[in-house]
């Protein structure tokens, strides 16, 4: 029995860091939209062991890797044996501030679920997702787009117009998570990106790209290291984009774009750059998919 998946990337519209915890987790709220730039899985059931290829990455394919993770614990709270074989097909960069690996654990939990017959409910999936990392309920979830607290992963549904188009810019190198993190201020002090963070925040109903403002705590650091990325966001918004944001931690920059002939044109101008780390997409909804 095979199952194909699809692992959806996101975009963070707004991220806000409030407060560092005991943990040495950060308290944050944030608002993801997932696009339709995705990876492709495919899960084969099988008796017993898990086993996983990655024939387009050169990510490891044992503890190492989230997928791995993500199916021992899924058989570990099943309890009643079982196996399967993973094929992971990588097109959303790694390390990019997308979501990836948080998705692609997701799809796992997902896809396992169907081939067993689905004994886990939508909540109980979600728990079983929380100690494999903040984004992993997010992308459980079937919602298109959420407002998250805590550490990202107590999400709140939001509906998300699939209208626009969204081009993503990669230049090309990975950005650690945890270095954006633990070179993060929180003081207002001599730093410009944390000024004003509060005008915009909280659950909406609906989400339009084009109507809420753009912002994300973590260009401070990153844009800081890496000025080229900063660069990306003004070459964006030149091009006709009514928004550009640096996503997540980094270092993708996505442009939002009313226009689908000035996006086609700001991602020819970037392919020419960076290659196939360039990516048009649009909001994931019923519509975007067909």
């Amino acid at each position: 029995m095979e199952l194909i998946c699809e692992a959806h990337a996101k975009i963070n519209l707004y991220l806000a860091i409030k407060g560092k915890r005991a943990d040495g987790f950060h308290d944050l709220e944030t608002r993801m939209v997932k696009i339709t730039l995705a990876d492709r899985l495919r899960l084969t059931k099988r008796d017993s062991d898990i086993t996983l290829e990655c024939p387009t990455s050169d990510l490891p394919t044992g503890e190492d890797n989230l997928v791995y993770r993500a199916a021992r614990s899924f058989f570990a709270a099943l309890g009643t044996g079982g196996g399967v074989h993973i094929v992971l097909e990588k097109k959303v960069p790694v390390a990019a501030g997308l979501g990836g690996g948080s998705s692609d654990a997701a799809a796992v939990l997902r896809g396992l679920n169907t081939l067993y017959g689905s004994p886990f409910s939508g909540m109980a999936l979600v728990d079983l997702a929380r100690p494999l990392g903040a984004d992993v309920p997010f992308f459980v979830d079937e919602c298109s787009a959420a407002w998250a607290t805590g550490i990202g992963d107590d999400i709140q549904a939001e509906a998300v117009d699939p209208s626009g188009w969204i081009v993503l810019v990669n230049p090309g190198f990975s950005v650690s998570t945890k270095w954006v993190y633990e070179n993060f201020t929180l003081t207002r002090e001599g730093n410009p990106y944390i000024l004003g963070r509060d005008f915009v925040h909280g659950h909406n109903e609906g989400v339009k790209l084009g109507n809420l403002p753009l912002y994300n705590d973590l260009e401070a650091v990153t844009i800081g290291k890496y000025p080229e990325l900063g660069r990306i966001k003004d070459e964006l918004l030149a091009d006709g984009a009514h928004g550009a944001l640096m996503s997540g931690s980094g270092p993708t920059v996505f442009g939002l774009f009313e226009n689908k002939a000035q996006a086609q044109k700001s991602l020819a101008r970037f392919v020419k750059r960076y290659g196939r780390n360039v990516f048009l997409a649009r909001p994931l909804s019923t519509q975007a998919k067909q």
